[in-house]
C-alpha cells in the first residue's frame, strides 16, 4: 500500500514543531538525494540517516543529542528536528552538495498550506479549493452548509470533468475529515456517473466554498512518547443497493488527528 505523503507530513510535525523546509528547483535530484541519504552520514557526525519503515521518502537520523527528520517529495524537503544547532549544520551541508533554495519557515508544502501560530500548526488548502471552484467553473456559485443532496437522473455523455473533479476532492480530504464520506460516496461512480452524481460533486463544492478556511491544527507533542489512539465504527449493510457497509476510522497521534478514512466495505453485510 502507498503511503500517504499527508500522514507522513502530519506526524513528523507533531513529534517537533521547529520547522524549515527546503524547495529542490530540480526534480531529477530527488533520486540523488535519496541515494545519497540512505545509509550515508551528512554532516559533522558519524551516524548515517535511516530510511523509514513506513515510508520511503522520510529519513531520519538518531543520536544521543538529537533527532532530525527529513522528508523528501520530489522536489520539495521538510527538515525537522529537536536540535537547532543540527539542523541549521544539516543545512550547511546540503547546501554544499546540492543546488538548493531556503524558503524559512514552513507555509505551504503539497499543496497544503501552513499557518504558524503560538500554540502549534493550522493545516488548510483554501487555495486548492479556489482552484477546484475555477476548474469547476463555480466562483460564483451560491454556498450551502451541507455537503450532500440526493436526486435522480441519467448518465453523463461526458465523464470527463466528474472524474477531475472528484480527483481533485480526493486529494482536497487530506486535511478535511469533514468531506471523507461525501468525496467516497462519489468516488463509487467514477466509472458511470450520472447527472446526479455530478451535482453531488457540485454540492460539495459549494460547501467546501463556504468552508475554505477549514483545516486541521497539530499541537507539537514533545513528551507524548508516540501514544496514539483510533476509532473505527461502520453502518450495517447501509447501502440498501448491494447491502454493504460503510467504515470509518480517525487515528489521533496525542491530540492531533493524522490519519482517517471513509469507505464502502468490498463485501456484503
Amino acid at each position: 500500500m502507498t503511503p500517504n505523503p499527508t500522514t507522513t507530513t502530519k506526524t513528523t510535525i507533531s513529534v517537533d514543531d521547529s520547522s524549515s523546509w527546503t524547495d529542490i528547483p530540480f526534480a531529477r535530484l530527488h533520486g540523488d538525494i535519496s541515494k545519497k541519504l540512505n545509509g550515508n552520514n551528512l554532516g559533522p557526525t558519524d551516524i548515517p540517516f535511516v530510511t523509514s519503515v513506513s515510508d520511503t521518502s522520510l529519513f531520519i537520523r538518531r543520536s544521543a543529542e538529537s533527532v532530525i527528520f527529513l522528508l523528501v517529495y520530489v522536489d520539495d524537503i521538510i527538515l525537522t528536528g529537536s536540535s537547532m544547532e543540527c539542523i541549521q549544520s544539516l543545512m550547511h551541508t546540503l547546501h554544499n552538495e546540492f543546488s538548493l533554495k531556503d524558503l524559512g519557515s514552513l507555509s505551504y508544502f503539497l499543496g497544503i498550506e501552513f499557518t504558524q501560530l503560538s500554540n502549534g500548526l493550522f493545516l488548510s488548502q483554501r487555495r486548492y479549493i479556489e482552484d477546484l471552484l475555477v476548474r469547476a467553473n463555480m466562483q460564483g456559485a451560491k454556498p450551502v452548509t451541507t455537503d450532500l443532496h440526493p436526486v435522480d437522473s441519467p448518465l453523463l455523455s461526458d465523464v470527463t470533468m466528474y472524474r477531475s473533479l472528484v480527483g481533485g476532492l480526493q486529494y482536497l480530504s487530506m486535511t478535511r475529515p469533514d468531506i471523507s464520506f461525501a468525496v467516497n460516496k462519489v468516488c463509487q461512480f467514477m466509472h458511470k456517473p450520472a447527472e446526479a452524481h455530478l451535482i453531488f460533486v457540485k454540492r460539495i463544492l459549494r460547501y467546501l466554498q463556504h468552508t475554505s478556511t477549514f483545516g486541521i491544527f497539530l499541537r507539537p507533542e514533545r513528551d507524548l512518547q508516540l501514544s496514539f489512539s483510533a476509532y473505527s465504527d461502520a453502518d450495517w449493510a447501509g447501502n440498501h443497493l448491494d447491502r454493504r457497509s460503510t467504515s470509518g476510522y480517525c487515528v489521533y497521534l496525542g491530540s492531533n488527528l493524522i490519519s482517517w478514512s471513509s469507505r464502502k466495505q468490498r463485501t456484503v453485510s
